[in-house]
């Protein structure tokens, strides 16, 4: 398919004999900017380049109003790194961020002078700057926000999803950014708009995911109905005429055509190769092509140039539309992923493309000739030595020394030393690992484990990592779902020990860090839960703080609980898991009326939520109903507990808090039937001890210890309900 691809557009390109002439543009200095970009978008399935599979009408408006650069490479196919790399122009060695999670922008450094970022160079030229994102991974917690007046980000963090499932849908992103957009429409400005469609999960909405059989392309499809709502905007505000748009993916994505699905861990074409348009004003060379090699690292300088900016020494890209020039070099571009080694342990890749010869470098090394074999099949390595010298020799030039994860204050890295979670197994970033592709089949290993996971088939999904793992122990990955598919068995202590090894392996990821603090918290041993919150704060601030705001509220500490809730909020006030916690704390102070005031505007957040998570309400009318139980009002209490349960039938607490309102309320007849309910919903040693408790809370004695004695018989090895037998354990 994609030789096909590759023979028509050079047909098609010979054909139109569309590049730019040399002629500079006409741009004024106070230009409207505007950066799109759109993830894990491959450039082989856009109309723009050949592809016939999908329909883009707002790309292809764009393609025709401006100039299309065939052979554009990202640095990286991670979202995070490539997206640092898009804004400061520089490679990954020199901005530090290998990984989307355990690194970060340098703000001193870019405030200083010493790394270069667009935003933070256009806003001093008087530029109104916002970025409105839409993934967990670009938040401003990684020091992207730096030079933006807005920076919208305000995706919510749950602990039981992957990275990738942590987003929003694009069209709500751009309707948080209308409003600023209208602000800013007579002024020079800078806006930077990033859409996660189509990353995985792929749920394209209807028409879409009706019309393509493909739902990557459905996704494709919906992101660029997307853009065609932005770009009705800018012509809506007088804006779109006169500004330079630029439109980029950050990677592209496997889909198995070397066995992976997704992206990060190989470096061939599908996944380095992306879109990239550049819409002058006033359409200055619309439909013109470059077939030069580009990157992701001359969008910044381009943008600087066009604008008549001086460009900052450390800048090493070119201006894109230098590359049309005649005389202009033909480069090898860099790309590179550390992926493999950080999270699977396996070896890292480099590579350099020059739109012809595609060289993959790994303890395995790989050439192509992209033109007579754009699929890949055959590496040359054998048959182009000198070639494969040249290149080598090239590549070595690039610095691919690698700084480990260590986005965690000193008090935080003592305790991971502490815990062995530091200088480890596979955090030794020394010694041979293994060729990606030679283990990449571990990949549909995974894939399977995940499967069962998604059934609910804990057990099967269980035996599955451990059989990854057995092969591939440096896997982070699969030693987090191991822990998670352990713990959803009722076993505890093997989950634990699942975590910590990853957290070995990793030297100590947030995101097992993450998994290892709600277990703690759970099982009650807070100083634990604690020290592994504060290991994930650099990463994961919400959930870290959120957590510990839960910790200081059993603590009975509750300055410092209403400390970390609000911490766990934020400034803008959007994320409603975090508005729960600060619910829970106001009705702890007794502050009542602020209390359900939160939980309504929480309740409204989530309601304008163009996709709404039912997860991200969880506690929601449990809090509220306790508030209303304190207030007197029992009938709004009660119908407040019966949603959540109706939301959440395996949660517990409902069920409790609804028990001792019958009981005070003078319907002792139905603690009962809701304690079994609670049970029936949730046969779990947990839910039996909170029964237990509850009983024993409401001074029937006779039917806990009744109760007890049945659990018993159920789940004999249970630390909880054992505890309460001895006595150990009560309200």
């Amino acid at each position: 398919m994609r030789s096909l691809f590759y023979a028509l557009l050079a047909a098609l390109v010979a054909l139109a004999a569309c590049a730019p002439s040399g002629e500079a543009p006409d741009i004024a200095d106070d230009t409207p900017v505007i950066l799109i970009s759109i993830d894990t978008l491959r450039a082989d399935h856009l109309p723009a380049y050949g592809y016939r599979g999908v329909e883009t009408p707002a790309l292809d408006e764009l393609r025709r109003d401006g100039v299309l650069f065939e052979k554009a490479y990202t640095p990286t196919p991670l979202t995070f790194p490539a997206h640092s790399s898009l804004l400061t122009g520089v490679l990954p060695a020199i901005h530090g961020v290998r990984d989307n999670v355990g690194y970060h922008l340098d703000k001193a450094k870019i405030e200083r002078g010493e790394l270069p970022y667009l935003p933070w160079l256009l806003k001093k030229k008087g530029y109104a700057t916002a970025a409105a994102v839409s993934a967990y991974v670009l938040q401003a917690k990684g020091g992207l926000d730096t030079g933006f007046d807005l920076y919208e980000d305000s995706i919510e963090f749950r602990s039981n999803t992957g990275l990738g499932g942590l987003q929003r849908p694009g069209g709500e992103t751009l309707k948080l950014a209308r409003g600023w957009l209208d602000s800013v429409k007579d002024k020079p400005f800078f806006f930077f708009f990033h859409l996660y469609e189509p990353h995985t999960p792929y749920q394209p909405v209807e028409p879409f995911a009706s019309r393509y059989a493909s739902k990557y392309d459905g996704e494709i499809a919906t992101a660029d109905r997307i853009v065609g709502d932005l770009l009705a905007e800018l012509k809506r505000l007088g804006v779109y005429d006169r500004a330079l748009i630029i439109l980029v993916s950050d990677h592209g994505e496997g889909l198995g055509e070397h066995g992976e699905e997704e992206h990060g861990v190989l470096l061939y074409d599908e996944a380095i190769h992306v879109p990239l348009l550049v819409k002058l004003p006033d359409a200055q060379l619309a439909g013109s092509t470059v077939s030069k090699p580009a990157q992701l690292t001359d969008v910044a300088p381009t943008v600087l140039s066009l604008l008549g900016m001086d460009l900052p020494p450390a800048l090493k890209g070119l201006p894109l539309l230098d590359l049309a020039r005649d005389g202009a070099p033909t480069r090898r571009i860099y790309s590179e992923t550390f992926y493999p080694r950080l999270h699977f342990g396996w070896s890292e890749l480099a590579s350099l493309a020059d739109g012809r010869h595609h060289l993959i470098d790994g303890p395995d090394p790989e050439l192509y000739d992209l033109a007579g074999d754009p699929d890949e099949r055959t590496n040359l390595l054998t048959r182009e030595r000198r070639l494969y010298a040249e290149m080598s020799k090239e590549l070595e030039s690039y610095d691919r020394t690698l700084a480990p994860p260590a986005a965690v204050d000193e008090e935080s890295r003592q305790a991971m030393m502490a815990l062995g979670y530091i200088g480890s197994a596979t955090g030794d970033l020394d010694g041979p690992l293994p060729d990606p592709k030679s283990r990449i089949g571990s990949l549909d290993d995974l894939k399977k484990a995940f499967q069962h996971s998604a059934r609910k088939e804990h057990l099967e999904a269980a035996e599955d990592f451990r059989r990854v793992l057995a092969v591939n122990p440096g896997m982070v990955d699969a030693w987090e779902f191991l822990g998670r598919s352990l713990q959803k068995l009722g076993r505890n202590d093997e989950a634990l020990e699942a975590y910590r090894e990853g957290l070995k392996v990793s030297d100590g990821s947030p995101t097992l860090a993450v998994a290892a603090a709600s277990l703690y918290f759970d099982l009650g041993r807070l100083d634990d839960a604690a020290t592994h919150a504060r290991m994930a704060a650099a990463a994961h601030p919400s959930f870290a703080h959120g957590l510990l705001a839960q910790i200081a509220l059993r603590r009975k500490d509750l300055d410092g609980a209403e400390t970390e809730a609000r911490l766990a909020m934020g400034e803008e006030s959007l994320r409603v898991g975090p508005m729960i916690t600060l619910a829970e704390v106001l009705h702890a102070r007794k502050r009542y009326e602020d209390a359900l005031d939160l939980t309504r505007r929480a309740a409204e957040v989530h309601a304008k939520r163009e996709v709404r998570d039912p997860d991200l309400i969880q506690g929601l009318a449990l809090i509220r109903g306790k508030i209303l139980a304190d207030l007197g009002n029992a009938a709004g209490a009660e119908a407040a507990f019966q949603e959540e349960i109706r939301l959440f039938p395996a949660d517990i607490r409902a069920y409790s808090n609804l028990a001792v309102l019958y009981a005070v309320s003078g319907r002792p007849e139905r603690v009962g039937p809701t304690l079994k309910t609670m049970v029936e919903a949730s046969p779990t040693p947990a839910a039996y001890a909170e029964a237990v408790k509850t009983l024993r809370a409401l001074r029937d004695p006779a039917s806990a210890e009744a109760l007890l004695r049945f659990a018993l018989g159920k789940h004999p090895g249970s630390p909880d309900l054992r505890a309460l037998a001895s006595g150990r354990s009560g309200r």
